[in-house]
């Protein structure tokens, strides 16, 4: 197997395109230098901190600016510079900054604080939260399609059996989500959230079963070629994931929305509203499709749950 140095560079096994030496392809490793200025924040010296302060407070600048420059916000000499950037495991002050730069490809939004809402309860994130989704909901009754809706019923109340694989995440919970809406109604139904048992399962797939593939982008490679292999042995797939992805091009059913994200990062998803709105239309769907036989089912197990508990109040209905 390839390793990777100190640096995140591969060792003498490897090559430098991204290979073992057996031809498989590996991912070259990039260390989160970020992690690595505030995990070694406390054995630094008292002017290599003002570099990492200067470093943290905007990493955008430390990546722009030259080492005199940096030098001189941090109130520091410019072989201070070079001997932070060492401190912290990099070969010199460029060496840095290509890590620094490599960290802003996915950091940049987790870096800064989102602008200051308003709110009357002295809560700012109140309605960010609540009115993200409000409007993932309002985007999933615009953008579903009633017609392939239809058509994922149909597929559901004839499949043999139903298997739904989702990835990480809020995808693996609305995949259990989705296991427990379609049980009720006499579906022989489970949930995959592994990536080797989702190729397994769809391995034993027959032209008579069906996948439901979720995936919030939609360009999840393992759920990708899970749904490819099953639709190999001619299975049946339903996407509930966003438009114009491969996932839901690999689909025979299409249940896609497209929700736009609030840059607050510690919100939770807003897009999980939207995609669970298109897994209860999909269920109820479906059950008014097998109708007599989801009614049935569906009341030997409130029969079942209510005598097990005491009192008189009734669950909801649906659960």
């Amino acid at each position: 197997m390839t390793e990777a140095d100190g640096q995140g560079r591969p060792t003498s096994d490897g090559d430098p395109d991204g290979r073992d030496p057996d031809g498989r392809d590996h991912v070259r490793r990039i260390p989160d230098i970020i992690s690595l200025v505030k995990d070694s924040y406390g054995e630094l010296r008292p002017a290599e901190r003002r570099v990492a302060d200067v470093v943290l407070d905007d990493v955008r600048f430390a990546v722009d600016a030259s080492n005199a420059v940096l030098a001189q916000r941090a109130q520091v000499s410019e072989p201070t510079v070079t001997r932070f950037c060492r401190a912290i495991g990099c070969e010199g002050v460029r060496d840095f900054k290509l890590k620094l730069a490599q960290s802003l490809v996915v950091g940049a939004l987790y870096l800064s604080k989102p602008p200051p809402t308003s709110s009357d309860n002295g809560m700012p994130f109140w309605n960010a939260v609540f009115g993200e989704a409000r409007r993932a909901l309002q985007e999933a009754e615009r953008q579903l399609d009633p017609a392939q809706l239809v058509k994922a019923a149909e597929f559901i109340a004839k499949a043999r059996q139903v298997t739904v694989f989702g990835l990480g995440g809020s995808s693996s919970a609305l995949a259990q989500e989705t296991q427990y809406r379609l049980f009720r109604y006499g579906i022989t139904v489970s949930a995959q959230c592994d990536p080797y048992l989702m190729r397994m399962t769809a391995s034993t797939l027959k032209p008579s079963d069906l996948v439901i593939a979720i995936s919030a982008t939609g360009r999840t490679r393992e759920v990708i070629e899970a749904v490819e292999l099953a639709k190999h042995y001619r299975a049946n797939a339903i996407g509930v994931t966003a438009p114009d992805t491969d996932l839901a091009r690999a689909c025979d059913v299409r249940l896609t929305v497209a929700v736009p994200e609030y840059p607050d990062t510690l919100k939770p998803t807003a897009s999980r509203f939207a995609f669970l709105a298109a897994i209860d239309l999909m269920a109820v769907a479906a059950a008014y499709k097998l109708d007599g036989s989801a009614r049935e089912t569906v009341r030997r197990i409130k029969y079942n749950a209510q005598i097990h508990r005491t009192g008189k109040e009734m669950e909801p209905l649906g659960d």
